[in-house]
């Protein structure tokens, strides 16, 4: 099984090889510019493949998400000249620590880069982004990566259950996302208001958090 992986790895490669050098013979492509991207590509599908081995291998996906984004940024960059290509590469990323946790669940963690990767690839994909936008959406998005994390399973012992600590700096990210996207629209109060005004609101639910923790707490008898 693990030979027959190899050889559509090594057969793919050097069709795209092939390919590649042919067109360049043919001057519809300057090869040189491609070999870079084409060479970050194998790295990448070598560390995935490793990654498909075994579940003990899970680390292999970050460094192979990196290796074909990279790939990718190359490629686009050359396809459609612009900035947003770079997103690719928070993109692919993201796609790697997903697939962390698709591989093992108990990794938890990996969706926060996950969700953090994935929000850089949107602000990155809009150029036309431009302050407090760029903010609001970045507190956004990591409130909703924590979002997720609350309600994702996680087992522990012989029991699988949600985790709750989540919520407190979703909320606390949410109302900072919120502020900033009101402030891009000239809808709110400046800037050194709101910022206290969040660090009160995220104590507040840190307290309410701690609160609940000590009253779901084992009692003695």
């Amino acid at each position: 099984m693990e030979s027959a992986k190899t050889s559509i790895i090594g057969g793919t490669i050097l069709m795209a090889l092939g390919l590649l050098f042919l067109l360049d013979r043919l001057g519809m492509v300057d090869s040189g510019v491609y070999v870079p991207a084409l060479l970050f590509a194998t790295v990448g599908a070598a560390f995935f493949a490793l990654f498909s081995r075994s579940r003990d291998y899970w680390w292999a996906a970050i460094p192979g998400s990196v290796f074909l984004g990279l790939a990718a940024v190359i490629t686009a960059t050359q396809v459609m000249p612009g900035a947003a290509g770079g997103a690719y590469l928070f993109l692919f990323m993201a796609a790697g620590f997903g697939a962390v946790y698709l591989r093992r669940p108990a990794s938890w963690w990996a969706l926060i880069p996950c969700g953090v990767m994935f929000t850089l690839a949107v602000i990155v994909a809009l150029p036309a982004l431009q302050g407090t936008a760029v903010a609001a959406v970045l507190f956004l998005g990591l409130a909703a990566t924590f979002g997720v994390l609350s309600v994702v399973p996680v087992r522990t012992g012989h029991h699988t259950s949600t985790m709750k600590w989540p919520l407190a700096p979703a909320a606390a990210l949410g109302i900072m996302g919120i502020i900033f996207a009101l402030q891009s629209t000239v809808l709110l109060v400046p800037l050194e208001y709101a910022v206290p005004a969040v660090m009160m609101v995220a104590g507040i639910a840190l307290l309410f958090y701690a609160f609940r923790a000590r009253d779901r707490g084992p009692r003695t008898h």
